[in-house]
């Protein structure tokens, strides 16, 4: 008997604690309103004036995101055509990179690209350091804030990497996210990550010594016979030494010549068989939409949280209330009171 007393007892407090909560809403009911109208009302005519202002001047500028696609190639094993004998001999002397090795081209881009060069190449790019004039640690500032606007975001499955720029203006984004994918391509030749292009380079590079030496013999060897046939000098023994001397160096150039030849167009068949390390797939466009802020959405939160508030302080108002009008609340807050001394 004694339980079910105390059950109903319960349970009519409990009601009254909700109605009470229901009474409290209802007697604040028009502070709760004027505030979340008021906030609603501030932060739609803020948002309209941040669109009337100019985007430099505004305090909420609208904001445009600009992206290039690159793709990166990660070959596990990267080895160019291969050459056997007398050749691999020649191309090795000669400095010339026969074989390749394994890389990881999408890591080393990511580390590049959140690396200090690279963002004081793009402040020295397009003269930041005037631009945001900042007066403390110009430099530190201008990296951290570029590093705001950048990101880089690579998908390992189609191994396509994104980069893009934020800005209040979509055609000096454009700008600077074009001088990113160059930039990049830039280190990576200048890094020499792709082992056919730099062992493509060293070989033109030593077939135009390799053919300047061939000429340079041939007219030796054209000299020596002409003043003899014109009877400017007389031949001797040495003469006959030097000639074969240079008829030697000649063929022997000559041979070099032919295999780095040899190696150069297999190496142009075996580049283009394969994907390039790096090109650009997509260039970027100056956007029409913007990416932010989304002033819709800022409006919602705002006259939500302002509601919320207005609830949390009708609460608070009327709890302070009902502590005035309970007199024994009061001596206990009060100095001189026994409770409040303890």
């Amino acid at each position: 008997m004694s339980e079910e007393v105390v059950s109903a007892g319960t349970e009519k407090d409990d009601e009254i604690s909700l109605i009470d909560l229901f009474a409290v809403l209802l007697r604040f009911k028009w502070l709760i309103i004027g505030i979340t109208g008021l906030a609603m009302v501030v932060v739609v005519v803020l948002c309209v004036i941040s669109l009337k202002l100019p985007p430099e001047d505004s305090f909420l500028p609208n904001k445009y995101k600009v992206s290039a696609n690159m793709l990166i190639a990660d070959p596990k094993n990267n080895s160019g055509p291969s050459l056997s004998g007398s050749a691999s001999s020649i191309a090795s002397m000669l400095g010339v990179a026969v074989g390749g090795g394994t890389s990881n081209t999408s890591s080393l881009i990511l580390y590049l690209t959140d690396s200090n060069p690279f963002y004081d190449a793009i402040a020295e790019r397009f003269n930041l350091y005037e631009k945001f004039d900042f007066e403390k640690s110009p430099i530190a500032n201008t990296r951290k804030t570029l590093s705001k606007q950048v990101s880089a975001d690579y998908d390992s499955d189609s191994g396509v990497l994104t980069m893009s720029f934020e800005d209040i203006d979509p055609e000096y984004a454009v700008a600077v996210v074009n001088f990113i994918a160059d930039w990049i391509a830039n280190q990576l030749d200048e890094l020499g990550v792709d082992s056919n292009t730099v062992s493509k380079e060293n070989l033109e590079k030593n077939i135009d010594v390799c053919w300047s030496e061939i000429l340079n013999l041939t007219k030796r060897l054209s000299d020596m016979q002409d003043k003899v046939a014109q009877g400017r000098a007389f031949w001797t023994k040495n003469d006959t030494v030097e000639q074969q001397r240079i008829e030697l160096e000649l063929e022997a150039q000559k041979e070099v010549y032919t295999q780095l030849r040899s190696q150069l167009e297999l190496l142009k068949v075996n580049m283009g068989s394969e994907t390039p390390i790096f090109q650009i797939l997509e260039r970027p466009t100056v956007p029409d939409i913007k990416s932010g802020p989304s002033r819709g959405k800022l409006c919602i939160i705002v006259t939500f949280a302002a509601f919320f508030m207005s609830i949390f302080l009708a609460f608070l108002i009327n709890a302070i209330k009902n502590m005035r009008n309970d007199p024994e609340v009061m001596q206990k807050l009060s100095p001189g009171s026994k409770d409040g001394a303890r």
